[in-house]
């Protein structure tokens, strides 16, 4: 079986979903398992009813009218009035409703679980209706009856022994329509997997069939050795290892979920990045003991980032009880570190408050401890780098960290050149 994901710019519009035909009728569909993320920025729309939701604004209404309005586009452009797609669209939007009504708790994450995942539903409702109106039969599944987790909202951690069980029951031989990104816990909760995990739920339906492949569909020709949005000239990477896709992901490269690569590499899985809009590109392989070709350095940006100094205030060194007190408070407040970097008596470490706890997390350091911090700095990283390369990147602003090791090399840098010391 082979299992393809698409992502939110692959189905943005109508000629995106007829365009996903037209992928798996070059591609074929037979033991084939398609993943659909939200359509667009649906994702986005969604966390904005959250917050108006939760906050109790008048934009509540509004909000879920755009996405409404959005589908209803969609719909209106690919079905018939009387199709039966249209109901099940509206009976979605029924439950979303029945769930802002009925439910008594504010807690952002588990809120933001229960509606957010409308996204995927309505996307992979639709992408699986209109693959059936145009002659490619196949059977629409609810992820969340496979894929259980436990209850660590909006950044769940896979159950995968019950996983592997609930998948035992599917017949590879059909083709199935899910939705990334999301799962269940054992309470019948519904979890989502960490922002665009729909390219993880692909990884693990792979690991839990023993897929053949996956292949990620994208808007870029592949993996690019850097962000085209960022720098002007990019090369194709026709071929990478599993490894160097990790320490990628793990460095902040957005074009595969860091937690997608283990589960392939674990049973030697092979993954494709390849574009949705080119057929005849063969992308990017990913793979066991494969070469870096060509051979060349990699970028990786990270926009808005805190660069945080922290020393104890009777200037006593920086040792593991200091370390293992702010440590303890970084994931107790789910703030990524990105880098760090250790002197005797000072620590420094590049963060992303992905979940608006910094505030909190300064406020607990402060009785004890001397806290500087700059914020929206931007953490470039060089993987096989050269003088050259480095070079290139300082003349980006004012370079506040760097930091080198056999392979990598990490600048903090201040684009803004704003940076006071």
């Amino acid at each position: 079986m082979r299992i393809f994901k698409f992502g939110g710019a692959s189905i943005k519009n109508v000629t995106g979903v007829k365009n996903l035909v037209r992928v798996l009728e070059h591609e074929g569909t037979k033991d084939t398992f398609v993943v659909v993320s939200a359509m667009g920025k649906m994702t986005n729309a969604f966390e904005k009813v959250v917050t108006a939701y939760l906050n109790n604004t008048k934009e509540l209404k509004n909000s879920i009218d755009e996405i409404q309005y959005f589908h209803q586009e969609i719909l209106h452009n690919l079905f018939e009035n009387q199709h039966p797609v249209h109901q099940e669209i509206t009976d979605l939007f029924g439950k979303l409703q029945g769930f802002l009504i009925h439910n008594s708790t504010k807690e952002y994450s588990f809120v933001y679980d229960q509606i957010v995942c409308f996204g995927e539903l309505i996307a992979t409702k639709i992408v699986s209706a209109f693959l059936n109106e145009s002659g490619i039969k196949n059977t629409w599944f609810d992820s969340r009856e496979i894929i259980k987790s436990d209850s660590n909202f909006r950044n769940a951690a896979v159950n995968w022994d019950e996983t592997l069980f609930n998948c035992q029951k599917l017949n590879q031989q059909e083709l199935y329509i899910t939705q990334g990104f999301i799962g269940q816990d054992l309470k019948g909760n519904t979890t989502t997997l960490g922002r665009e995990g729909s390219d993880f739920t692909a990884g693990i339906l792979a690991y839990c069939l023993d897929a053949e492949s996956v292949t990620i569909w994208k808007d870029v020709d592949g993996i690019l050795n850097a962000d085209p949005r960022v720098f002007e000239k990019t090369i194709l990477l026709k071929q990478i290892s599993y490894q160097e896709a990790i320490e990628m992901a793990f460095y902040g490269a957005s074009v595969i979920h860091p937690k997608t690569i283990k589960p392939l590499e674990n049973k030697r899985i092979p993954l494709y990045v390849r574009s949705f809009k080119n057929l005849k590109n063969l992308g990017t392989k990913v793979g066991k003991d494969v070469q870096l070709v060509p051979k060349t350095s990699c970028f990786i940006v990270k926009k808005n980032q805190i660069l945080v100094s922290i020393s104890a205030k009777d200037f006593s060194f920086m040792v593991e009880k200091n370390l293992s007190y702010i440590f303890d408070l970084l994931d107790q407040y789910k703030i990524k570190v990105n880098l760090i970097q250790n002197s005797a008596i000072s620590f420094s470490v590049c963060i992303e408050d992905n979940y608006s706890n910094f505030t909190t997390f300064y406020n607990e350091l402060q009785p004890n401890f001397i806290v500087k911090f700059n914020e929206n700095v931007t953490l470039f990283t060089i993987r096989h780098f050269d003088s050259k390369t480095i070079k290139e990147i300082e003349k980006k602003g004012t370079v506040i960290l760097k930091q080198i090791s056999r392979e990598t090399v990490q600048l903090i840098i201040d684009e803004k050149n704003n940076y006071v010391n």
